[in-house]
């Protein structure tokens, strides 16, 4: 089991480079236009991950984070980022159960995402892990708009995602029924 927890202080210093190695995941794929990965947006510095609403880290020192925030009421997956010498680990699915988890016990309703279309590691990924592909709405459109301008569409197929967290609690209820 995946050491997952809270992000402390000390370990954001780590964070910006993980979360670039993690993106050199995408390059060679055929989902991806890796002429244009140059363009992704800088990995978040210390002082904004420091503010984000929560940050999970798997590993000590950090081989793994994710990054919520919030979008529209619902809790937002920002970023998942697995550093490539510890993938397919199980990481990545770790943290995204904690991220769940904690969305749930701080009573939102749903957990949102943006992400590439057809990498593997990416919306399949998440559909195994219950999120369902979403038409986005609100400030999530917001969130895909500016995701568009930031040229990632160019890059490869995005789509937003969710995960309905008041079904799951219900389910778990009916479950212990």
């Amino acid at each position: 089991m995946p050491d997952i927890r809270p992000a402390l202080a000390t370990d954001l210093a780590f964070l910006p480079a993980l979360e670039a190695a993690s993106d050199t995941l995408l390059a060679g794929r055929p989902e991806i236009d890796s002429d244009l990965l140059g363009t992704l947006p800088a990995p978040a510095g210390p002082g904004e991950l420091a503010a984000a609403r929560h940050l999970l880290v798997a590993g000590n020192p950090p081989a793994a984070f994710a990054r919520v925030e919030e979008v529209g009421g619902c809790a937002h997956l920002e970023q998942l980022s697995v550093h490539p010498k510890a993938a397919r680990a199980g990481l990545g699915r770790a943290l995204v159960a904690a991220a769940i988890w904690w969305a749930e016990e701080a009573g939102y309703p749903a957990l949102t995402l943006c992400t590439f279309a057809r990498v593997p590691f990416n919306a399949p990924f998440y559909s195994s892990c219950g999120f369902t592909i979403v038409t986005p709405e609100g400030e999530l459109a917001r969130v895909r708009r500016q995701e568009a301008e930031h040229g990632l569409d160019r890059i490869g197929e995005r789509v937003a995602m969710r995960i309905d967290l008041a079904a799951r609690t219900g389910q778990a209820a009916d479950a212990g029924n």
